[in-house]
C-alpha cells in the first residue's frame, strides 16, 4: 500500500494510514497484504505530487520516483493499492519506466470489486487474474 504524502505525511498522520490499511486487508485478505519499508509517515513519496505529474518534466520525476520504484520492487508484491490519483498516475508510470512487474490499483477498485459492483470498463489496471467478470 501506498501512503498518500498529503492524507498522511502532511495531514493526518499514522490513524489515518492504519484505517488505510484495516480497509485493505478488508478487502484483500491479510494473507495478500504485503506492507512497504519504510511505511506510514515514513514512507517514500512516490514524487509525483504537488504538480509533479503536470511540470513536463517526466525524466526528474522519475529519476526522483526512482527510491519509491525500488522500494516497490523489493516487496515482490503483486499489486500497489494507491488512495490517491497522483499515487496511482505516478506508480503506474514508474512500473515502465523501472521495468516493474505490478500493477497499480486505486484502493476504490480493490472495494467496488469486492462487492461485485466494478464494471468491465474499470478493470484496465487490474491483473488478468482480476479482470473477469466472474471474479
Amino acid at each position: 500500500m501506498q501512503d498518500p504524502c498529503q492524507l498522511v505525511r502532511k495531514t493526518l498522520g499514522d490513524p489515518v494510514a492504519e484505517d488505510l490499511r484495516f480497509v485493505t486487508r478488508a478487502v484483500v485478505g491479510e494473507e495478500n497484504f504485503v506492507e512497504m519499508h519504510p511505511n506510514r509517515s515514513a514512507n517514500y513519496c512516490c514524487g509525483g505530487g504537488g504538480g509533479a505529474l503536470q511540470a513536463g518534466f517526466p525524466a526528474q520525476r522519475r529519476a526522483y520516483g526512482a527510491f519509491k520504484a525500488h522500494q516497490i520492487m523489493a516487496t515482490g508484491a503483486d499489486y500497489v493499492i494507491t488512495p490517491c490519483h497522483n499515487c496511482h498516475s505516478q506508480i503506474h508510470d514508474l512500473r515502465a519506466a523501472f521495468g516493474g512487474t505490478w500493477h497499480t490499483v486505486h484502493l476504490w477498485t480493490l472495494i467496488c470489486l469486492s462487492l461485485g459492483i466494478l464494471g468491465p470498463q474499470e478493470r484496465a489496471y487490474l491483473g488478468p487474474e482480476l479482470q473477469s467478470d466472474c471474479v
